[in-house]
């Protein structure tokens, strides 16, 4: 496990040339001075506009969630089988924010076009750990049915039941995840908080934004409190009263869009024998910087993100600290928790100027908070020696050599999110995947747009077979994935 951490570190070395990482913004200490000003002195906002906000990120999250689950639930139950498992994989490995974009240009900003923007990603992860806990439940009811039980019944008399606690965890977990997509989806035009804050950072209108900050950190650090499963039904009951799942269809210009927009524009004038120069050309140009800026942002912040973990983790364990320690660090975690990647991009943008850093930041914070959220809790279930030292030689000699397996499989699960999350963030400049992808969609050109978004879902699909191999090799628990 060792050596892998030091490839990691290495590859991370080797990517520093070619990271930018300057500071291009003109005054930084003096906007971070205003962004903390505003953060500290909030402008409430029209309260009617606040409500919206708040209710329509719900809608989004609560429907979307809800549809991936219901998808997610059927392809489990066929789970098993190579095609389902690779249909599932190809729906996860494209972000939300790019099923967004796909989805407008055919339903326009509808309401329809967020919930299906969050829906089949969703779907994907639902039927991944659905189908694991399935397969991993115990095969004593299976082996005890007779011949000929359908698959239908299958699902609702046995691996149901047997599954549905850990089903219910994950699920309320996923609904944590699908609020903060909810809000991103705004910087793309949809009614959610993510549309305020977007709008109103840009213009420096700090004080106002934080209106809509405080209500989205609000809203999932509250989510154990007011997420009850009795309660989930009148949730989405009120949900799609609130915001039906509706939108205009053209059938004709969908049928074009299927039919001659995604087609190469060489066999759209069949000319078969420019298709290879065509796709020479797109490689040179988009998809090899793409892919290269990718992996370099991915590989810098899995590192620093690691670091950071490491260094946070003890912070919140009972074994560390005192109580007013513990309680400051366990609010830190929740507030870089409950914050999407891309909105600490967004406002990291703001303070240094585009390039790789806020990106890195961004992404980092995030996830080496989730990292050690986890890993913390899970040092309070550790037993110590009576004899243990204490200190910093508890936490290198004690804690890190019984936690880091645990932390290895964290990281690696993570890398597989990063890779997603540093594709999309191209999206506010950084030259990655998701920047040639967002202009490609701009400028009309869905042609290009289909073949980034292809390889775009094939770098994550192998990031992830590649991942889950590099667990099995270094016997790391598969079982992080749900956490």
């Amino acid at each position: 496990m060792v050596h892998g951490s030091l490839l990691f570190v290495l590859l991370a070395l080797l990517c520093l040339p070619w990271a930018d990482l300057s500071v291009t913004a003109v005054e930084p200490w003096r906007e971070l001075a205003r962004l903390a000003g505003g953060l500290f002195a909030p402008t409430l906002p029209d309260p009617g506009t606040l409500v919206s906000a708040v209710a329509n990120t719900l809608a989004f999250a609560l429907q979307g969630v809800a549809l991936g689950a219901v998808l997610g639930l059927l392809l489990a139950a066929g789970y098993r089988h190579g095609g389902i498992r690779r249909l599932a994989a190809g729906l996860r490995a494209v972000h939300e924010l790019f099923w967004a974009l796909l989805f407008i240009q055919l339903l326009g900003l509808s309401t329809l076009a967020g919930v299906l923007a969050i829906a089949l990603p969703y779907a994907g992860t639902f039927a991944k750990i659905y189908g694991e806990l399935f397969e991993e439940a115990d095969p004593a009811p299976e082996q005890a049915l007779p011949a000929g039980v359908s698959w239908l019944s299958r699902l609702l008399y046995l691996q149901l039941p047997l599954c549905w606690r850990q089903m219910a965890t994950y699920t309320g977990y996923r609904l944590e995840c699908g609020i903060r997509s909810s809000a991103v989806l705004g910087f793309i035009g949809l009614p959610t908080l993510g549309y305020h804050l977007e709008s109103l950072l840009r213009q420096g209108y700090y004080d106002e934004a934080s209106s809509f900050f405080y209500a989205l950190v609000l809203i999932i650090a509250t989510l154990k409190w007011w997420l009850r499963p009795r309660l989930l039904a009148l949730y989405l009951l009120a949900s799609l009263w609130w915001l039906p799942p509706l939108a205009s269809f053209n059938w004709a210009l969908m049928g074009r869009f299927f039919t001659e927009d995604v087609v190469p524009a060489p066999l759209r004038l069949g000319d078969w024998a420019g298709l290879w120069p065509w796709l020479q050309g797109l490689w040179v140009q988009q998809i090899g910087p793409g892919l290269f800026n990718t992996l370099v942002l991915a590989l810098l912040s899995l590192v620093v993100m690691a670091w950071l973990a490491l260094l946070w983790f003890p912070a919140i364990s009972r074994h560390f600290g005192n109580r007013l320690t513990r309680a400051g660090s366990h609010g830190w975690l929740v507030l870089m928790r409950s914050l999407p990647e891309y909105l600490l991009a967004f406002i990291g943008m703001l303070l240094l100027g585009p390039g790789m850093l806020p990106a890195i930041v961004a992404l980092s914070l995030h996830n080496g908070a989730i990292i050690a959220h986890l890993l913390g809790h899970h040092l309070n279930t550790l037993v110590l020696r009576e004899d243990a030292p204490g200190g910093l030689n508890l936490y290198c000699f004690e804690v890190l050599p019984r936690l880091y397996r645990a932390f290895m499989a964290y990281s690696l699960y993570r890398f597989e999110n990063l890779i997603r999350e540093t594709a999309i963030l191209g999206m506010l400049g950084i030259p990655t995947l998701g920047f040639f992808i967002d202009s490609a969609f701009s400028e009309f050109r869905f042609d290009r747009a289909m073949v980034l978004l292809l390889v775009c879902a094939g770098l994550n699909m192998l990031v992830d077979s590649l991942a889950r191999r590099l667990r099995r090799r270094l016997h790391l628990n598969n079982r992080a994935e749900m956490l």
